[in-house]
């Protein structure tokens, strides 16, 4: 069964009608099951909480678009470059770190540590990172910008959506796209330079020798960052992202949020200079909020899925209450517990430490602690045996058993390693490479980052009785320790005669 959402009569305007109108009149005659989406055209405003978004919006698109040039001094042929993800050597660079693919566990490691920290964050201090740090509001907020130095502020904006074509409004809209573009391109850009040495690639994608799988990344970014946060905006909060939704199990009423503290703004009403203020509340109803919204919401109607915390609507009353002289604070950072409190005439309590932060906070700890000590304690060289098949073992001409193993020696540090490997749990074994002579070490060397197989042969004549396979270890010295693995050894008992 549809349901009306408004069904207030209005007059129609007078003079040109603004894109929003029009599409809610359009919505009006359609019907429909969906809601079209209705043009928002934030206003600008200037406070405290602007300035923390500009701020922060500064220097993460800086770490963006900075960090793949960060150069890291590696010997030999290894990447110079500090922060890169090789899939064609299969390494994750990061400064002085590498992983390499067997060490996915770190990553997911950092990726819940990470998502561990948001659910602190959120339970603290409700939606901050979708308000200040999420990509989709940073890119958003910087197309908003360029949008205003091109076509001005909310009501000029709105102005030149309602005017008909003309030379004025195609350069103005012409141009701000063509900065669109090109800033999405060098999202695009930037972001594959994570993915391969920047200045080299930087050279081959120009001269058109790049990997096709560079221009495919670099158009599918583009494309959706022109899209996302030039046409789509609020509309990939609301209905793309599933974290409003997700959010929802980690507040609750002692959760900072942006709040309109409704004990003292209502009840709301216009208010003339000299009038009282007695019997009524702070809000003047000026919906200066309202404009101020990329959300195109009004905070006065409470906690809203919409809501991504920015904090404009504070900066935006602020500035209204300077001017009606009431205190700030109308609409700020408070907490659902706290506004009813004081609508109880009761001094509000605020909690930051309750049982679900606690959970968060000892999780995060936990998991931290478990990625650090496997990242300090992290084996710079590592072993694996592979013993022959077929034949599983041989007999030489002397009577004594030999077996045949391939060793797996992975050096992931930064400099050659020279190893000596021995063999234990059977007496009297001796090592061979091909083409040298026994011995009870064996001396190679491991090439930095890379993995060499080494060929060895294991030569014992294990005592009467002995079973058809003997538990043994293969033990490596180098890089300061000692690394071992398990394997066997076939002695051949049951084919003697």
């Amino acid at each position: 069964m549809p349901t009306v959402i408004d069904n207030v009569s209005r007059k129609p305007a007078e003079g040109p009608q603004s894109a929003a109108g029009k599409v809610r009149e359009k919505a009006k005659d359609k019907g429909g099951l969906y809601k079209p989406r209705v043009p928002i055209y934030p206003k600008l405003v200037h406070g405290q909480w602007r300035r923390i978004k500009w701020a922060l919006l500064i220097l993460t698109l800086t770490i963006y678009y900075v960090t793949p040039w960060i150069r890291w001094e590696r010997p030999g042929a290894l990447p110079d470059q500090a922060v890169l993800v090789d899939f064609f050597g299969r390494r994750f660079y990061f400064f002085g770190i590498q992983l390499w693919p067997q060490e996915v566990h770190f990553i997911t490691g950092l990726l819940v540590i990470a998502a561990l920290a948001l659910f602190l964050a959120t339970a603290l201090f409700g939606r901050l990172w979708c308000g200040y740090a999420c990509p989709q509001t940073v890119w958003t907020d910087l197309f908003i910008y360029i949008e205003r130095a091109f076509e001005g502020d909310r009501n000029a904006r709105m102005r030149l959506a309602a005017a008909p074509m003309s030379f004025d409004k195609l350069w103005r809209k012409g141009g701000k796209h063509l900065v669109w573009l090109g800033v999405a391109f060098g999202t695009g850009g930037a972001w594959i330079f994570y993915f391969r040495d920047a200045p080299t690639l930087l050279v081959e994608f120009w001269a058109g020798k790049a990997p096709i799988q560079s221009y495919l990344s670099c158009a599918i970014l583009t494309a959706t960052t022109y899209i996302f946060a030039g046409h789509m905006r609020e509309q990939v909060c609301t209905y793309m992202c599933p974290w409003p939704r997700i959010q929802g199990a980690m507040l609750d009423d002692h959760s900072l949020q942006v709040t309109y503290r409704y004990d003292r703004g209502e009840t709301r009403g216009p208010h003339k200079k000299g009038q009282t203020w007695e019997g009524r509340g702070d809000c003047v109803d000026c919906n200066a909020c309202v404009v101020a919204c990329p959300m195109g919401i009004d905070i006065r109607n409470g906690p809203q899925l919409e809501c991504i915390n920015c904090g404009l609507c504070i900066d935006a009353c602020d500035e209204i209450m300077d001017r009606v002289e009431r205190p700030r604070a109308l609409i700020a950072y408070d907490t659902d517990a706290a506004v009813a409190a004081r609508a109880r005439k009761e001094t509000p309590v605020y909690k930051p430490v309750r049982s679900r932060t606690i959970y968060y906070a000892v999780a995060l700890v936990l998991v931290s602690g478990l990625v650090g000590w496997g990242l300090l304690n992290r084996q710079p060289l590592d072993l694996h045996a592979l013993r022959d098949r077929n034949p599983t073992f041989v007999r030489v001409h002397d009577g004594a058993i030999r077996n045949g193993y391939t060793l797996k020696i992975a050096n992931r540090t930064f400099l050659p390693q020279t190893v000596d490997v021995s063999f234990r749990g059977v007496a009297g074994a001796r090592l061979r490479a091909p083409g040298e002579r026994a011995g009870e070490t064996l001396r190679a060397t491991i090439p930095a980052n890379e993995v060499r197989a080494v060929r060895v042969f294991v030569i014992a004549d294990p005592a009467e009785g002995a079973s058809e396979s003997l538990p043994a270890v293969f033990a490596i010295r180098g890089a300061g320790g000692v690394f071992e693995t398990k394997t066997t050894f076939i002695t051949g008992t049951e084919a003697r005669p």
